[in-house]
């Protein structure tokens, strides 16, 4: 085949008027090639030889691959999903080699117990590198499979409806481009359960913070407990006082909200101190209401303090009267109050908005001492600047403990702050191990946090 040695190089010299075009001075590679066989084509030949064959098993393996049948998902479980109220199962898979974007995992369904692929419909798709375990809420003392495991949970909506008590028939199908491979199904029943157990720590969370609560208050019946000195509430004695010797009325409000809000709650507590001091130095008391519910119920708070007091004959019905219950029309009724009464303290306890401005610029206009507290932020900058005294937002609850000094709300207070302080540990231990979980790209970190997770 070949004319001449095969120790030949490609180019040799020529003119560089060559008819192939080369401008160069060197003949072509192919041209060159042609001069070596005796026909033309067998070059190529030769070439396709060396080439084609060391790749060859290559091509044969990929057709293999192409031609081969998806194989479907393995290790299928279907179970009713623990700790909800029923309609909902969950199905865990083992991850396969072909778990990619491209591919797609179906999950079928169909009712009764009698398996029939073809009667099976597709509730569900979605790519098969995602729904794994460890991307679930589950907290780890109710997971049910490692977090490598896929994990799909089926609930009622979007053209689905499970039936608690019945029996379904689920699978799921691995889809890739014209394959499908269907795991053989399995039979699940939705069932309602008793007990959340993915929120059992909110129950121990809840005794560890009560019995919190009853140690500091049993500490506080044998010892006594350091109050910080709140300065608005050691002027009460010293409004009252004032009032008694100008022989001038009180005038106490218990905010905006009725019953249902903590901070009617506390105002309507401190309402009782301040009756049983009121009562003690013979003071007249009024507490204009815009609440009927909260008026009946500062009525008996201010009984019981006259009575504690021992001046129940002093107690009048009408020291707590409704005005109304529109926000500008009861403003105008107590700035009425305030200038034909004159009264020589004002209390502004509760929460408070576009009212509030109103109110205690006229009672700084009369020269009384204005006490406020309130935990409506949004009004703390009208109350600082228009009164004498203000307490900021937990003071007004702590009020009622640091005025009585009783035991039970003294520890019920040292008790909270503990929580408080164990919270504020809590938060910054778990940023710093959430925080030392993303660097170092370990789990163990998540087993900390999922204690508190979710905590209501």
């Amino acid at each position: 085949m070949l004319k001449t040695s095969a120790s030949f190089v490609l180019g040799s010299p020529k003119s560089s008027t060559y008819p192939g075009g080369y401008a160069s001075g060197f003949d072509s590679p192919a041209a060159l090639l042609d001069s070596r066989f005796e026909h033309p084509v067998s070059w190529l030949a030769l070439l396709l030889l060396f080439v084609v064959i060391p790749w060859s098993p290559v091509f044969a393996q990929y057709e293999d691959q192409t031609k081969k049948t998806l194989s479907p998902p393995q290790d299928v479980r279907a179970f009713d999903t623990p700790s909800d109220g029923g309609g909902s199962v969950t199905v865990i898979w083992a991850p396969a080699a072909y778990d990619s974007a491209e591919t797609k995992y179906q999950i079928l369904l169909s009712e009764g117990s009698a398996v029939d692929l073809a009667a099976m419909k597709v509730v569900a798709e979605f790519p098969a590198n995602q729904h794994y375990v460890r991307e679930s809420k589950w907290p780890w003392w109710t997971r049910p499979a490692t977090g490598d495991q896929h994990q799909f949970t089926l609930r009622n909506g979007r053209g689905v409806e499970l039936k608690s008590g019945t029996v379904y028939s689920i699978t799921v199908a691995a889809v890739l481009s014209n394959d499908r491979g269907i795991a053989p199904p399995v039979l699940v029943t939705p069932q309602p359960n008793w007990m959340n157990w993915n929120q059992i720590n909110n129950l121990v969370l809840a005794l560890l913070f009560g019995g919190i609560v009853f140690y500091a208050i049993g500490r506080a019946r044998t010892k006594e407990i350091f109050l910080r000195r709140i300065p608005g509430l050691d002027a009460v004695d010293e409004a009252i006082g004032r009032a008694t010797e100008l022989g001038k009325p009180i005038l106490y409000l218990t905010g905006a909200h009725d019953m249902s809000d903590p901070s009617t709650i506390a105002a309507a507590v401190i309402l009782g101190r301040v009756a049983k001091r009121t009562a003690a130095y013979e003071t007249e008391l009024l507490v204009p209401h815009r609440d009927p519910m909260t008026m009946a119920v500062c009525q008996e708070i201010t009984k019981q303090a006259y009575l504690e007091a021992g001046k129940p004959d002093l107690y009048k019905d009408d020291s707590n009267f409704f005005i109304t219950s529109d926000q500008f029309s009861y403003t105008a009724a107590v700035d009425g109050i305030m200038l034909r009464k004159k009264p020589a303290a004002n209390f502004f306890m509760g929460a408070y908005f576009a009212e509030a401005l109103l109110l205690t610029e006229t009672g700084a206009s009369t020269g009384a001492i204005q006490i406020a507290g309130t935990d409506s932020d949004h009004q703390l900058p009208f109350f600082v600047t228009t009164c004498d005294y203000t307490l900021i937002g937990e003071e007004l609850y702590a009020a009622s403990a640091y005025l009585s000094r009783e035991p039970v709300q003294v520890g019920t207070l040292l008790g909270q702050d503990i929580g408080k302080g164990l919270i504020l540990c809590i938060l910054v231990a778990g940023t710093v191990l959430a925080t030392l979980g993303v660097l170092l790209d370990v789990q163990w970190p998540q087993l900390f946090l999922d204690v508190f997770k979710d905590v209501k």
